[in-house]
């Protein structure tokens, strides 16, 4: 029986076809992500980028990521942490009975309010099957940035911290804007490094943040250094929040230059850390349909 998976966000659709054994024989990539897509159009896409992978009888396909919002292809239901792979299986979301089938979300409680994940629970079941291991705290840097906790190959508990999102209001949409340069420049390590000592030892992002604008009426911090300290500033404040221990192994999933950030950010409180690229969703997806087929 052949798999193929799809990893379909909000800006972004990947696809990867595997063989027996999870080994990846193809990928494609387009910016084809669920808001490019008219609210009927999901199939007409699917069938035209991936509809000659499908074409072999008995292929089937796994998709995780938005695909599965309620501004997707259908909407797949959450489960409750904490969920194993057998609860993903258990709710898969069926678009065509036995052929395409949508990866649920997860969703928790945080002092009587949700969070929810889509996508994410199937790279971190990837990272699991990748590094051999069933525990661990996972960290998911990114617009909405995510530390998830599993035991026992269960994601238990996770926390979402909009960390991404904040550093783009603050660069674009607020004073701050007026000090920094217009485009994006390369990463100062030295001033994110400041930014996050900053952000560690401060009182909060409300008060730290401003940090960026005093600096810079006292010169005290170069015009194409302040993107980096502002990164800086919410990274740490990320790690304030979470507080992770000194000696505590941390699993960073990401791409290669936040990986990099959080890695140079989690020095600071002497956390070693692993690192897990995107090969994790692929991992994940396949470990989901090996337990179809069983």
């Amino acid at each position: 029986m052949a798999w193929i998976g799809l990893d379909w966000g909000t800006s972004s659709l990947r696809g990867a076809r595997f063989d027996e054994q999870g080994a990846v024989l193809e990928e494609r990539a387009f910016a084809r992500g669920i808001l490019t897509v008219p609210k009927r159009g999901f199939a007409a896409v699917f069938d035209e980028l991936f509809g000659d992978w499908m074409r072999p009888a008995g292929t089937r396909c796994l998709i995780s990521g938005m695909a599965g919002s309620q501004q997707g292809w259908i909407e797949a239901p959450y489960c409750a942490c904490p969920a194993s792979l057998d609860e993903l299986v258990a709710r898969l979301a069926w678009i065509e009975a036995g052929r395409i089938a949508i990866v649920p979300g997860l969703s928790c409680e945080h002092s009587g309010a949700p969070d929810v994940m889509r996508g994410e629970e199937t790279q971190v079941f990837g990272a699991l099957r990748l590094l051999d291991i069933d525990r661990g705290t996972f960290v998911m840097p990114g617009t909405h940035s995510k530390w998830i906790q599993v035991a026992n190959g269960r994601i238990e508990h996770f926390a979402t911290l909009m960390t991404g999102e904040f550093y783009a209001l603050l660069r674009r949409h607020s004073i701050l804007a007026r000090t920094l340069p217009d485009d994006d420049v390369a990463l100062v390590d030295a001033a994110f490094d400041a930014g996050v000592a900053h952000a560690l030892r401060g009182p909060g992002l409300l008060q730290s943040a401003f940090s960026v604008r005093t600096l810079s009426l006292f010169e005290r911090l170069p015009l194409q250094e302040r993107p980096s300290y502002l990164s800086g500033l919410v990274i740490g404040e990320e790690l304030r929040t979470r507080d992770p221990s000194g000696g505590e192994q941390l699993i960073v999933i990401g791409d290669d230059a936040l990986m990099r950030r959080y890695e140079r950010a989690f020095a600071q409180r002497d956390v070693r850390v692993r690192s897990v690229g995107a090969q994790a969703t692929w991992n994940g997806l396949f470990s989901i349909a090996k337990r179809i087929g069983a």
